[in-house]
């Protein structure tokens, strides 16, 4: 039988519902405290779920809280888990790890002398979309996988969020830390770990307008490049073309398509758990459908609210689903999936993307990692309510 694990909620903006929704769908997590910077959003929080608001030092150093739940914004999340860590506190951190490398380092290095257990989304790559893309890469459905594209782009946040300015942020901001995760962390799962990168960055629209909220029709100025365009080398020899941007009103391209020596293959939305992966295996031919929507992690629980290029109207969100898996792991006393290995990995291949656009200089990835190990579905169901 699971131990339910006692979670600490540090930050309590809008993606804090989903993580409370979490308790719905996995047996082993529960969330019963919550801490923010402005102590009335916790205080909300806190009302509105039936939990005990604390401030933020009262809860690193609460005895009955095991798990801190990370959701800081990017560049506070290595001063929160550092904080968690040093308090004897198991983390689990919304993406990305740290905002620089050795930050995220040093995260591992506290955490393995301390023997405890680093979390990190995103856990997207758990749900079906990813998995069921991962047993036929894995099967070899397609053969040899020598190349590939992904694309994430739209034109940004600030026609739907009231405060942009974060995502264009000269040292946090841009699409690569925004979104690179969901889709670097899914393409690792498939391909394995990267070796180097190269690429060119594109600087778009110089000021943006606020479409919404109390600052509505303000404009502000971008500080960061807004569109990279990379292109990644797998330890393996696979090359994918990765673009990321921020300045892409519209278009038609799949999120990821892996080209084969047998085959090819559309690889679903990595932002999100479920969608259907399509094959084609013979010029000319129907491409074939694998559907997800029957497999635990991939049914559709959500009605989509974005306008994003691709995009599902209704799709699967399983997010938590990382967090329960840890907390699984450390009650039997092994390697958690979304690990800070593969995290700290995913983050190098970040800044080194980052870099590698900025300079035009290739970068070689400092770190490695084991590639995940599929997510069975008789694990699944020991974690799924």
């Amino acid at each position: 039988m699971n131990k339910i694990f006692k979670v600490g909620l540090i930050g309590c903006g809008h993606i804090s519902e989903t993580y409370f929704r979490a308790e719905k769908y996995f047996n082993n997590i529960k969330i019963i405290k919550c801490a923010d910077i402005n102590h009335g959003n916790a205080v909300r929080c806190a009302k509105t779920y039936k939990i005990k608001a604390l401030t933020l030092d009262k809860l690193l150093k609460d005895k009955e809280v095991e798990i801190i739940l990370n959701l800081t914004i990017p560049k506070a999340h290595y001063k929160v888990a550092k904080q968690a860590l040093v308090n004897g506190k198991h983390i689990y951190s919304e993406k990305p790890l740290a905002i620089n490398f050795k930050d995220g380092k040093d995260l591992l290095k506290i955490a393995k002398k301390k023997k405890l257990y680093i979390g990190n989304a995103p856990d997207t790559f758990l749900g079906g979309g990813i998995q069921k893309s991962k047993e036929l890469v894995d099967k070899k459905i397609i053969g040899k996988i020598n190349l590939g594209n992904a694309i994430f782009a739209f034109p940004g946040v600030q026609s739907y969020h009231p405060n942009p300015e974060p995502w264009f942020a000269k040292k946090e901001g841009g699409p690569v830390i925004d979104m690179g995760p969901y889709y670097l962390t899914a393409l690792v799962n498939l391909l394995g770990p990267v070796k180097k990168v190269t690429g060119s960055v594109v600087n778009g629209i110089k000021r943006r307008t606020i479409g919404i909220g109390p600052r509505k029709n303000k404009t502000f100025k971008v500080e960061c490049p807004t569109t990279y365009l990379s292109t990644i080398t797998f330890e393996n020899g696979t090359v994918i073309r990765l673009t990321l941007s921020f300045d892409v009103i519209a278009h038609q391209r799949n999120h990821i398509e892996l080209y084969g020596d047998k085959g090819s293959m559309i690889v679903p939305d990595p932002n999100m758990f479920g969608g259907s992966v399509y094959i084609c295996k013979n010029l000319g031919d129907p491409w074939k459908e694998y559907k997800t929507n029957k497999m635990p992690l991939g049914k559709i629980n959500i009605r989509s609210q974005s306008s994003r290029a691709n995009e599902a109207s209704t799709n699967a969100n399983y997010r938590g689903a990382g967090l329960a898996e840890m907390a699984y792991s450390i009650q039997n006393r092994k390697i958690n999936k979304c690990n800070g290995e593969l995290s700290l990995h995913v983050l190098d291949i970040i800044q080194s993307t980052m870099k590698a656009c900025k300079t035009g200089i290739t970068q070689s990835i400092k770190t490695t990692c084991k590639k995940p190990q599929p997510f069975s579905l008789k694990e699944i169901r020991k974690i799924i309510k």
